[in-house]
Order: structure tokens, then C-alpha cells, then sequence
């Protein structure tokens, strides 16, 4: 049996290596995968982009060879309609993951294998600190470690109400298709509340009560723009 090697074939190859190269280049990868992944998808997206270009080459070539018959290509025309998905990537990338999928899938419970921190110190600067690492404090020694003091936390708003919003941040072991979201309650905002899917920093004191979702009494709240790694 002789593969039959087509131009189609070829330029999917090569538009799929250029993605990957666009989506390395600008940082954008960063929204599908973990940052850091870079060099990987980058020796991907060359070693695809050449095989996509040498594959091309070839069916072009055999095309111009004499005794080929005009029905050898017929199968490619199907393989051209898979062109426009992957050449729309070149043009548009698809946002990081937001609001929407928070409350429609699986989360993070932030109370299975909670280890024991140390308590922090009042008075102090506000701890930055992640929304699990926040959570699983919450529900350790029903909050103790906290001991009063303030803390920044930083996600996107995934529900608002009149006095307040869940924050939010998706945990990722490998890319966006294992992700899961972490929730905090914001309660006790005054003003304008922010809109979904707006990237903020929260900082305000730990408050008891909240279940099944840890809550956080506001002090501040300052919209920031979305960070490179959206995920915790």
C-alpha cells in the first residue's frame, strides 16, 4: 500500500507548526498551558512547521510529474475544509478560561489533605497568598492560622451581588483541559462592584462562616490587568 502524500496534508502540517510558533512567540501559550512550556512548544511548532513544509514540497512536486492521474487528489479536497479552524487560530486565540465555567463542572475541595501552616502575624503587610492556599487555611482549625491578619489574593470576578463577588482562579496540572476553579466569597464591598471576568486584587481579613466557600472580608479592591499566568 503507497501513502499518498497531499498538498493539503502538507499545509495543515505547516499552518499547525506556525500556531504553535505564534502562540510561543507572544506568550499567548500561556493561556491554554503551563508557563514555563515554551521551549517545548517551540521545538513542536519548528519540527511540525518543517515536516508540514517538506511534505508540501513533495506533493507539489509529484504533481507536476508526468502520468499522474487527476483522480490521485480527489480525497484532498475534503482535507482543505480543516484549513479554516486552524488557520482562524493564526488570526484570533481564544481567551484564557473565565467565568463561565466556574459552578459547571468539578472543583478544587480545598479540604481534602489540608496540611497545617504556621499562623500569621497582625499588623503586618497584607500576605499575597493563592485562593487554595486561602481556602485550605479557611477550613484548617476553622481559620485560626490567619490570627487577624490581612491578605492580597488576586483572580477574576465569577459572580457578582450587591455587596460583593466570588473571586476565582482555575488550578491546572498540565493545560486549560484539567483545569478546575478555586472559589473565595469577597463580602463587605463598598462602591462599584467589579464586572465579571475582571482580573482584581482583594485585600481584606479572613471571616468565619463561610461554607462551602471560604469568605474574605474586603478592605481594598484594585482592578489589575490580567496576568500572564492566569492560573494558580
Amino acid at each position: 500500500m503507497v501513502a499518498v502524500v497531499t498538498p493539503a496534508g502538507g499545509t495543515i502540517s505547516l499552518l499547525i507548526g506556525a500556531v504553535l510558533l505564534r502562540l510561543t512567540f507572544t506568550g499567548t501559550y500561556g493561556r491554554y498551558v503551563r508557563v514555563g512550556m515554551a521551549p517545548w512548544l517551540a521545538v513542536a511548532g519548528i519540527a511540525v512547521f518543517l515536516l508540514g513544509l517538506a511534505t508540501l514540497l513533495r506533493a507539489l512536486g509529484r504533481s507536476n510529474v508526468a502520468g499522474v492521474e487527476p483522480h490521485d487528489h480527489g480525497p484532498d479536497r475534503v482535507g482543505w475544509l480543516l484549513l479554516a479552524p486552524i488557520a482562524a487560530l493564526l488570526l484570533v486565540a481564544p481567551p484564557t478560561l473565565g467565568s463561565y465555567g466556574v459552578g459547571r463542572g468539578a472543583t478544587v475541595d480545598v479540604r481534602a489533605g489540608t496540611p497545617v501552616f504556621d499562623d500569621l502575624h497582625a499588623g503586618g503587610e497584607p500576605v499575597p497568598m493563592t485562593l487554595l492556599e486561602f481556602g485550605q487555611r479557611a477550613f484548617e482549625r476553622d481559620g485560626v492560622s490567619f490570627n487577624g491578619a490581612e491578605v492580597d489574593l488576586t483572580g477574576f470576578v465569577a459572580q457578582t451581588r450587591d455587596d460583593g463577588f466570588e473571586l476565582a482562579r482555575y488550578q491546572i496540572a498540565c493545560c486549560a483541559a484539567d483545569a478546575t476553579p478555586v472559589v473565595v466569597d469577597v463580602t463587605g464591598v463598598f462602591g462599584d462592584i467589579p464586572q465579571l471576568d475582571e482580573w482584581v486584587t482583594v485585600t481584606g481579613v479572613f471571616q468565619a462562616g463561610g461554607d462551602p466557600i471560604p469568605r474574605l472580608a474586603a478592605t481594598v479592591v484594585r482592578a489589575i490587568p490580567p496576568p500572564n499566568d492566569p492560573y494558580e
